[in-house]
């Protein structure tokens, strides 16, 4: 049976191979940081359920620490010539888009064709995470089409996968730093803090003002953390379950997709979501980091209001 442990493996080695080509690049400013960086990163994946949880905290600090510090650097990629990537381009033409496409087509063949599939008794793919596990699979078949297609080796795609690496930096973690942040909110009740400050401060008595603060309050934490999955637990277990729900008797269902919506409003205007914001910029060069957020936010504030009256109308469908 094809496991979610197996892709984390997977990628724990991926990273262990960035970490030493970091350590071993010597045209890299802070090649020991960064090795230390990207090995810490890669014992938790490889080992992370086999940790004590402190460790694994403690790791996770480290990071931290040496990403505040300017400790993670990027080397110089050795690229093929120009000439022969531009020949090799114009060989292959639109071709060099079906790995990109298999990604979509095996993950869904994975979750709809391949989920009754059984080898042995057992489940080809593991049940609880079938989605993901698609995920994986496709990856992986993505990878074997592109070296097929560019007749390179597996190798190569390592290296490629290290410089991207380095080009988006101590962002890639961010995702997986705020969704920890998201459960550690959850642990020690913030969203029961949230729910104590808007019932005293604010008049509840309203579905309006119901509705605009969930709204609202979802793209602010997402501004905060960076991630919209982070934000939701904390406002809907403040104001979404006890007042739109309990109070107004709004569909659950309609409150989490609207409510999301309006945290992904959040997600446009903040650097905080480094890997749709600032990345993007540093992959592009552009002279202003934030030159991405600025062009979303007119759009961003917009589809808010929008938001709000979407919920306040269809709250209770």
């Amino acid at each position: 049976m094809i496991t979610l442990d197996h892709f984390y493996l997977l990628v724990g080695l991926l990273f262990a191979f960035v970490a030493v080509m970091n350590l071993r690049d010597h045209s890299n400013p802070r090649r020991s940081t960064s090795a230390l960086f990207w090995g810490l990163y890669a014992l938790l994946y490889l080992a992370g359920e086999r940790l004590p949880p402190a460790i694994a905290g403690a790791l996770m600090i480290v990071m931290a620490l040496v990403a505040g510090f300017k400790g993670v650097a990027a080397g110089k990629a050795r690229l093929p010539p120009e000439a022969e990537r531009r020949a090799s381009s114009e060989r292959l033409g639109n071709r060099l888009f079906i790995p990109a496409l298999l990604l979509p087509l095996v993950t869904m063949l994975g979750a709809t064709v391949f989920k009754d599939v059984r080898l042995g008794g057992l489940p080809l793919l593991e049940d609880k995470h079938l989605t993901l596990v698609s995920l994986g699979c496709a990856s992986v078949v993505a990878v074997a089409a592109a070296c097929w297609l560019t007749r390179s080796t597996p190798l190569q795609s390592m290296r490629e996968a290290r410089r991207l690496v380095d080009a988006m930096s101590w962002a890639v973690v961010l995702p997986h730093m705020l969704a920890v942040l998201g459960l550690l909110f959850t642990e020690v009740g913030v969203g029961k803090a949230v729910a104590h400050l808007t019932t005293s401060w604010i008049n509840m008595d309203s579905r309006f003002i119901a509705v605009l603060v969930f709204c609202v309050g979802m793209a602010l934490f997402t501004i905060v953390m960076g991630n919209g999955f982070a934000a939701f637990p904390v406002m809907a277990g403040g104001v979404g379950i006890p007042v739109l729900v309990g109070v107004y008797g709004a569909n659950p269902a309609v409150m989490a997709a609207i409510g999301m919506f309006s945290a992904y409003c959040g997600t446009l205007m903040t650097p905080m979501a480094a890997n749709f914001n600032i990345v993007p910029a540093a992959l592009l060069e552009l002279p202003d980091k934030n030159a991405v957020i600025r062009a979303q936010v007119p759009t961003a504030l917009p589809l808010l209001g929008a938001n709000v009256f979407l919920l306040y109308f269809l709250m209770n469908q």
